[in-house]
């Protein structure tokens, strides 16, 4: 990738991005927990978008991906920031899709919130809200009370993957199950049922916690966590592509 940007927030961070111009509403991706804007979906999205026309932002969070920052520092709101920062910096005014991927599904929730009427679709893929209450021992959530780091195998890569304190107290401050979610745009959940990270009743249940009245859930049997088969983005893009009032403007 030789098109990165990088938008400087008031406090110095340096976020970067990629941004394809167009008609709105437009399409902003965001990755997954230790996840950038490499990816095979978020560069699928992108390739499509610019295809098309349309719209779209890519980024990377502090402390992840092209963003320099220490991940250590990074959580769930911290990343917030960042996304509404740079929505406000590259598509002032557009109506915005936020498409978001495993964490990213839960950000997308609390970005989507902070839009407004601007807010004219979502697109969970794998989406996993509130992962640091179900997705956490009661042992170490023992451990992040009291400071500490947990690590945990990482079946993607061969270094483990860390959980940090201060991410994990953000997370239990900004869960989104415990209650009614006030977004009414028509929202698209995609997961598939073979997913070993996000099992797939916790998209089920985030359907009924929304508010909005068009919500579909679509399931994919032989679908795992990754969600990044060709027949897997290609759903992906379909989606997109038919979600209620997002044609060009």
């Amino acid at each position: 990738m030789n098109d990165i940007l990088f938008h400087d927030m008031p406090d110095g961070r340096k976020i970067a991005c990629r941004f394809t111009a167009g008609p709105g509403p437009a399409l902003v991706f965001l990755p997954g927990y230790m996840s950038d804007m490499a990816g095979g979906k978020a560069t699928a999205v992108f390739d499509w978008a610019r295809d098309q026309g349309r719209a779209c932002l890519l980024l990377d969070y502090s402390g992840c991906g092209e963003s320099p920052g220490s991940f250590a520092d990074g959580t769930l709101s911290r990343w917030r920031e960042e996304v509404l920062a740079l929505i406000d910096a590259y598509l002032p005014q557009q109506p915005v899709v936020l498409i978001g991927s495993s964490m990213g599904g839960w950000l997308m929730l609390l970005v989507g919130r902070m839009l407004g009427n601007r807010l004219a679709g979502l697109v969970g893929i794998a989406a996993a809200p509130d992962f640091t209450r179900w997705g956490t021992t009661e042992a170490d959530k023992a451990r992040l009370a009291a400071g500490e780091t947990v690590y945990e195998d990482n079946p993607y890569g061969p270094e483990p993957t860390p959980t940090h304190a201060g991410f994990w107290q953000d997370g239990e401050q900004s869960l989104q199950l415990e209650s009614d979610i006030p977004i009414t745009c028509p929202v698209r959940l995609l997961h598939g049922q073979n997913d070993a990270d996000v099992p797939w009743h916790i998209a089920l249940r985030l359907a009924e916690r929304l508010r909005s009245p068009d919500v579909q859930v679509i399931l994919v049997k032989d679908g795992e966590h990754r969600f990044s088969r060709e027949s897997d983005i290609d759903l992906m893009l379909r989606t997109i592509a038919a979600l209620p009032g997002t044609a060009r403007t």
